[in-house]
């Protein structure tokens, strides 16, 4: 399997996951390249949905003028240098759904802090600066950065890719720019396999078709962007795999005693499937079996629980079981030390065969040495070419030997069971995100 069918299965896949889910709050990014409005455009959700106070948006003029991306940009950092470097996040509400909107940087090197936010987003919007591009171009060519944040947002299996084309008030020709741009998008979105939801014509800063629509405008006669936003699905929980449990805090005979006759309570959140007394797992690495004999839900009242929830689960007999180990679903996975992932290169140097990492899933921390280097994919051509490295900001297609086995499935069907973090052993800094193949 190819890094774009990888991309291009992992939106099938969510795509098939069933009826949207209007009723959770919708977590969304917004990406794409440097100085494309991004911070700007939250900035106008904001204070044309009115979630900012008053003395708030006091607080972000500058010279009489206000400046939106302020709202957003808190780093002092930020501030000076005028830039976005880390993922800040706002809440905001309208009258028919709740948003948690995460602001991503746009800069080459921070593009580790742009994966982080966009592994849990339910939606991204790509961002695209009109006054960058040859917009009077049929032929244009996207930028470097709106092509590799679109890959990764589709890589990363965020449900819902939305374009919105910015700075459209700043040219000549609205339409003919917006029209250009568009063809390019869809261009590029059909060769790398990518499903858009919508592109959208906007201005973050006039606030054209951001929270109030602007019929006509460009030749769109679409909703404006919060309007899509607030009708896009929230991530499914991974309800229809079979259970499997990562271990995070392992309770010993404590207060909760009388609720779990005296034995441990394992605390965590269920990853996929679902768990109740009565069911028989197995324990990884130990590979023991044992029976559920309690599901404590948060509020420690017994209950079943499903993915996406937190669970205490109460064993019936005393097993060996520390924090990182995984409960499952007997005679269901195969603990593999041999994976083939996809990796997204975030480290300052470049991955090369041979290097030994920390990964990590769930909470279990194996070392994963690097076997091979399979291809690398151009984000411009979308080709995959030979490589003996992955450079930094680079997507490839690689094998890890792994020292101890992992239950794993492939990314396109389970976010969590098929995703691994890679650190560097020595500066423990993340070094890539593994999507497993």
């Amino acid at each position: 399997m190819t890094t774009i069918d990888l991309i291009a299965g992992s939106a099938g896949a969510v795509c098939a996951t069933g009826q949207k889910d209007l009723k959770s709050a919708l977590k969304f990014i917004t990406c794409g390249s440097v100085d494309d409005g991004k911070s700007t455009l939250i900035g106008r959700l904001l204070v044309d949905s009115k979630a900012v106070l008053q003395d708030h948006l006091a607080g972000v003029q500058r010279a009489g003028v206000t400046d939106l991306a302020l709202l957003t940009d808190g780093l002092s950092a930020e501030r000076e240098q005028g830039i976005t470097i880390d993922v800040a996040y706002r809440y905001f509400a309208t009258e028919q759904r709740k948003f948690i909107i995460g602001d991503a940087p746009g800069h080459e090197q921070y593009t580790r802090n742009m994966v982080t936010a966009a592994s849990s987003a339910d939606a991204a919007v790509v961002l695209v600066d009109a006054t960058k591009l040859d917009w009077k171009n049929p032929a244009l060519e996207l930028l470097q950065q709106t092509r590799r944040h679109s890959l990764l947002v589709n890589l990363l299996r965020v449900p819902s890719i939305v374009f919105a084309v910015n700075k459209l008030d700043a040219v000549e020709d609205a339409t003919l720019a917006f029209n250009n741009i568009s063809a390019a998008l869809a261009a590029f979105a059909h060769a790398a396999k990518i499903p858009v939801t919508a592109t959208v014509p906007v201005s973050a800063l006039k606030g054209f078709n951001i929270v109030d629509g602007t019929p006509g405008w460009c030749g769109y006669e679409g909703p404006s962007l919060l309007a899509l936003l607030e009708q896009l699905p929230a991530t499914p929980a991974e309800t229809d795999e079979a259970f499997s449990f990562p271990v995070q805090w392992v309770e010993k005979f404590s207060a909760s005693a009388d609720t779990s006759q005296g034995r441990r309570i394992f605390w965590g959140r269920v990853a996929t499937g679902g768990v109740q007394p009565g069911q028989t797992v197995t324990l990884l690495p130990s590979g023991q079996t044992a029976v559920v004999a309690q599901v404590l839900g948060h509020t420690r009242q017994p209950k079943s629980v499903v993915a996406g929830h937190s669970a205490g689960i109460v064993l019936d007999r005393e097993v060996d079981v520390s924090r990182g180990d995984w409960l499952l679903a007997p005679d269901t996975f195969t603990p593999s030390r041999e994976i083939a992932v996809t990796i997204a290169w975030m480290d300052d140097e470049p991955l090369v065969a041979g290097r030994v990492y920390w990964a990590l899933q769930g909470h279990r921390w194996v070392k994963a040495k690097v076997k091979r280097i399979v291809h690398k994919l151009d984000v411009n051509t979308l080709a995959e070419e030979d490589a003996s490295e992955l450079p930094p900001n680079a997507i490839g297609h690689v094998e890890l030997s792994l020292q101890e086995p992992l239950v794993t499935l492939p990314y396109v069907r389970s976010r969590i069971l098929g995703s691994l973090v890679l650190v560097d052993t020595a500066s423990h800094k993340t070094s890539g995100a593994a999507l497993v193949l």
